[in-house]
């Protein structure tokens, strides 16, 4: 549905046929069972297992899905998914491993100091990440149509990236920017989710997130171990507001701790109203 919706907003007059919702076929192969036997029937191959299968996948560069069949019922665990872009986090090296991730105005530009397209920059994180047993999660998604389906996925690259350029973004965006940034960022995930790319509303988050991103540019070092991800360093960050005189817990040059004084006192004033008023607690003072 969503594959159609793009294809009418790009040409009106295309049109999709999907057989899963014709009801003659339906009848015919209400089932993926039934539709391998309508396969078969008019001579086409699979390369499907004859065996039947667990459950099934769709992939592509970014992750893939493991749904259907046995995971169909929530009391079958996750694990019984064999992991194709990498490795469950028990199975994976039992050391750590350092990975130096480049950003320029929020878009990964090298990995480990070596340079590359989108495509590379893609690969090499998946390798790296997949490894390492990262990002494969659990999920009961919230489908449009109001049904839940149950899926096992695995986004090894685009969990490593993600995460080390939220690192970079927590040093150059303020409180308010951040709450902004956050909040475009949902509407697009959910716009991607309805196939509403090229609404007015996605286009116009993407112009805002863009501009937020022109100061997420610096090198991200972190450490990969068994489905983990921790940080080491945030350097060549030329726009980071991050001062550490100002955060320092030792008498610094920084931020005088005296001058917050006015500040709590104002806070307060509200604070008081609203508890004497009896609106916070539901007790009066």
């Amino acid at each position: 549905m969503r594959f159609e919706r793009y294809t009418n907003v790009i040409d009106p007059k295309f049109k999709v046929y999907a057989p899963w919702r014709d009801p003659e076929l339906l009848d015919e192969f209400p089932g993926r069972e039934q539709m391998l036997s309508y396969l078969a029937k008019h001579g086409i191959t699979h390369d499907l297992p004859k065996t039947k299968k667990k459950y099934s996948t769709d992939s592509n560069l970014a992750g893939l899905s493991n749904e259907a069949e046995d995971l169909e019922s929530i009391e079958t665990a996750m694990t019984i998914v064999t992991p194709l872009m990498g490795v469950w986090p028990h199975d994976a090296p039992d050391k750590p491993e350092e990975v130096t991730v480049r950003f320029e105005k929020g878009r990964c530009v090298s990995i480990n100091n070596k340079p590359g397209s989108p495509l590379d920059i893609m690969l090499q994180s998946n390798r790296i990440a997949g490894r390492n047993g990262i990002g494969i999660s659990h999920a009961l998604e919230n489908r449009l149509l109001g049904t839940k389906s149950r899926g096992v996925y695995e986004a090894p690259g685009m969990t490593l990236l993600g995460e080390a350029l939220m690192l970079v973004y927590q040093a150059v965006l303020d409180r308010r920017s951040t709450v902004l940034f956050k909040t475009l960022s949902a509407h697009v995930s959910d716009q991607l989710y309805d196939g509403r790319y090229f609404d007015p509303s996605t286009q116009a988050a993407l112009t805002a997130i863009k501009q937020l991103a022109g100061a997420a540019t610096g090198n991200v070092k972190v450490q990969l171990y068994r489905g983990n991800i921790f940080f080491l360093s945030l350097t060549d960050c030329a726009q980071s507001i991050y001062k550490e005189e100002d955060s320092s817990m030792e008498a610094s040059s920084g931020l005088n701790p005296v001058s917050s004084q006015g500040y709590a006192e104002i806070q307060r004033v509200e604070a008081i109203a609203l508890a004497e008023a009896g609106l916070i607690s539901g007790h009066k003072l």
